[in-house]
């Protein structure tokens, strides 16, 4: 299994410290050491045996200009490779699987479920009423782990809810979800999480084609353009590519965020002070530790990338998080500063496959730093436990804290 669990019902990431076939060359602590030298000698590396003996090379993708293009040009890099990956989980219906005509078309049929102005009435209702009862469990105590205590439960509970599912299953939400989206790497566990979610959400479904209610499942049933709706594949498929990501990237871009500003208390006390600088906070950590590093790409034809030839079958891994730190594209790209002028990523992704719950994941961290510092007074990391537990950033393919051990005032 790719995770366990507790007696807490505190999950074991497990993800973090996977070894996938397709992680680049490099530190699993800090790989963007290494991107330094890989972007100067050999900005387009192609490996074989990956996938062992007579599988496809894999061909890694470091300088941010060659990046964007891979991401942008659909024809030449196709989404197949995710579909590849996922389909045995996911269904027959990967959104971020697919290629053009097929993609938009089903993209626009989920879009309006996912826009900003439907997701912000779970502000207050929702979004901030998890992240206060979370927290109610732990204020007393002037110490914790924020990963274990927080980070973890926030985003299941919150999109539980979204969805229309009992919040009370969100433990076994995390299990599914982690297992789902380890599942190239544990395809037995990927499978078997997948095919109980499914059966889970299929009485949820269909209730909701009789009987609509304030939920997304609702939207999905109901979405409509010109006649033509998503069937019940469509939408098993999106629900059960949503859940785990709903739940993976928040929880790894909060961990990110925490650890980032708590290395950095001079930011962390400016944040502190100043709210209005959490959007800023917020984008800085997703342009320095991008919770997803590398969305893989299927080359559909013999083609080259800076006079690298790239056969057709080649799986192409173009790196977030090393273009993201390229200089060409930011000044001074590996220092962590919430102050600069512009803040530039491509951590949701870069052109029709730009991630459509970008808003969510934003408004959910929003609410979760604000009402930390509000209620953790003081926070700050606890060292004698940082390094009894080795806390650190770990992760080349998933990224996110080990732990985060903190104290606060009480």
């Amino acid at each position: 299994m790719s995770t366990t669990t507790h007696a807490s019902g505190i999950l074991d990431d497990k993800l973090l410290f996977m070894d996938m076939p397709t992680d680049p060359p490099g530190d699993t602590r800090n790989p963007y050491a290494d991107y330094v030298g890989a972007r100067r000698d050999h900005p387009v590396q192609i490996e074989q045996g990956r996938f062992g003996p007579g599988g496809p090379a894999v061909a890694f993708v470091y300088r941010h200009e060659d990046v964007v293009a891979v991401l942008h040009d659909h024809d030449v890099f196709s989404s197949r490779a995710l579909h590849d990956f996922m389909s045995p989980f996911m269904g027959d219906y990967v959104l971020v699987g697919m290629d053009e005509p097929a993609h938009a078309r089903y993209r626009n049929l989920l879009a309006p479920s996912m826009r900003p102005r439907l997701l912000a009435r779970w502000e207050d209702t929702l979004i901030g009423r998890v992240a206060d009862d979370l927290i109610d469990g732990i204020v007393a105590r002037g110490r914790g782990d924020l990963v274990a205590d927080f980070n973890f439960s926030y985003p299941a509970r919150i999109i539980a809810r979204i969805i229309g599912v009992p919040q009370d299953n969100y433990i076994q939400f995390q299990q599914w979800a982690v297992d789902i989206t380890a599942g190239v790497g544990d395809p037995v566990a990927g499978i078997a999480s997948a095919q109980a979610l499914r059966a889970y959400l299929a009485p949820f479904v269909a209730a909701r084609r009789v009987q609509p209610e304030d939920d997304l499942i609702s939207e999905l049933v109901r979405a409509e353009i010109e006649g033509d709706q998503l069937n019940d594949e469509e939408i098993y498929s999106f629900l059960l590519l949503l859940l785990p990501a709903g739940i993976e990237t928040t929880y790894r871009s909060i961990g990110n965020l925490l650890f980032n500003l708590l290395s950095h208390p001079d930011q962390l006390d400016a944040v502190r002070n100043d709210r209005t600088l959490v959007a800023k906070a917020i984008d800085e950590n997703l342009r320095i530790d991008s919770p997803i590093q590398t969305p893989p790409r299927l080359a559909a034809r013999d083609t080259e990338i800076r006079g690298v030839h790239i056969p057709a079958g080649t799986i192409v891994m173009p790196l977030i998080g090393s273009a993201n730190h390229d200089p060409a594209f930011n000044d001074d790209p590996d220092r962590f500063d919430i102050s600069r002028p512009v803040v530039r990523h491509i951590t949701f992704g870069n052109g029709v496959h730009t991630c459509m719950g970008l808003h969510l994941a934003k408004l959910e961290t929003r609410i979760a730093l604000n009402k930390l510092l509000d209620r953790l007074p003081g926070l700050r990391f606890d060292h004698d436990r940082v390094r009894e537990l080795d806390a650190h950033m770990r992760g080349k393919a998933f990224r996110s804290p080990t732990a985060l051990p903190v104290l606060w005032d009480i």
